[in-house]
């Protein structure tokens, strides 16, 4: 994965583990989207984004083209890329990487279910 340049998996006696970062500024989340909810149709444009499915099954749009996402599921969101996720029935958590500066105020809301305008409220 070229997204995240320092990607990878390493294996122990014990199992493995994937580091996603190394000495980068980033930030990190784990976000939980409430059933038949989705977050804001939202662009950055000082940030990427990397978001790994933990539990749960639903939609991710980029750039218009919305596919279907479920765990393990990994999604690369280029600066600038609108974007939006949206949970099926259950609840939905993804890992959130944001690559960049990170401001809640970089966030430009281009549709929102819950009436809230830019900056993220």
């Amino acid at each position: 994965m070229d997204f995240l340049t320092h990607h990878e998996q390493e294996t122990r006696p014990w199992g493995f583990f994937e580091r996603f970062t190394l000495n980068e500024p980033s930030t990190v989340k784990i976000i939980h989207v409430k059933p038949h909810q989705e977050l804001s149709l939202q662009t950055h444009h000082k940030r990427a984004e990397f978001w790994y499915i933990l539990t749960g099954i639903g939609e991710v749009t980029i750039h218009g083209l919305a596919r279907p996402a479920k765990a393990q599921d990994e999604f690369e969101i280029p600066a600038g890329a609108s974007h939006r996720i949206a949970a099926g029935p259950d609840e939905l958590s993804f890992l959130e990487i944001a690559l960049g500066n990170f401001s809640e105020s970089d966030e430009t809301r281009l549709e929102d279910d819950y009436g809230r305008n830019s900056p993220a409220a």
